[in-house]
């Protein structure tokens, strides 16, 4: 399909040697993660530049960007969508957190999530009801159930932790390392605001974590103390 002029607009700016080093880091060889994904080298503060720049894209042309091939033009579209969002009415917002979730399958990567996920979906059911959360964390779809957990960091930042342990209880079992990751950070981020709240979590259910899940959750701990959480002498 014939690019749309955004389109060309913005791969003007791409750099071969970046997009080489980006196919590496985001793991795109087979069987892995980011299998097949494609790159057009162009790094993150200039994608979110370019978002500033044209942040009254019109709708369908975000679609067309979410829709891409290229990790970069899916990256802009959630940075279009996430800065409407915050920009705009009750109406606005319930729109894109509709399409958000409607086009999950586009959202295929650990940086694509974390770098929407909360702003959206954590952001606009903050004051309303949550199940979705619980649905997205049973999801076989590895993606929506990051998404799952990383929305949380919204509540997180306002000092609500139930969603982020319930969830966190929810994903124990997952077999991927992306989650152990996900949860892990989100566990951490409690700690910085309330340590207590995290620890009582872990004291419950560090024996049955992923040991990615528990290195992640106790990184900011003392080292005598994560010594005992590692060693199972908590």
């Amino acid at each position: 399909m014939k690019p749309s002029s955004i389109q060309v607009e913005f791969r003007q700016q791409s750099d071969p040697t970046v997009a080489e080093h980006s196919t590496r880091f985001f793991k795109t060889g087979k069987g892995e993660y980011a299998e097949n994904d494609r790159f057009l080298g162009i790094r993150v503060p200039t994608i979110r530049t370019f978002a500033q720049q044209k942040k009254d894209l019109a709708t369908v042309d975000i679609l067309l960007l979410l829709k891409s091939e290229y990790h970069e033009e899916r990256l802009l579209a959630l940075f279009l969508m996430v800065n409407r969002f915050e920009r705009g009415g009750q109406q606005e917002k319930s729109e894109i957190y509709k399409i958000y979730l409607e086009h999950t399958k586009y959202i295929n990567n650990w940086d694509l999530v974390d770098s929407s996920a909360y702003q959206i979906v954590g952001a606009y059911l903050f004051d309303k009801d949550r199940r979705k959360l619980r649905l997205l964390s049973k999801s076989s779809n590895l993606w929506e159930r990051r998404m799952s957990v990383i929305s949380t960091y919204y509540f997180i930042k306002r000092d609500q932790y139930k969603d982020t342990f319930a969830i966190s209880k929810q994903l124990l079992g997952d077999k991927e390392d992306l989650i152990h990751k996900a949860v892990g950070w989100m566990l951490r981020e409690v700690g910085n605001r309330n340590r207590e709240a995290e620890e009582t979590f872990l004291i419950e259910h560090y024996e049955s974590m992923p040991r990615t899940m528990l290195r992640y959750a106790i990184e900011k701990f003392e080292k005598e103390e994560r010594e005992r959480f590692l060693s199972g002498k908590r």
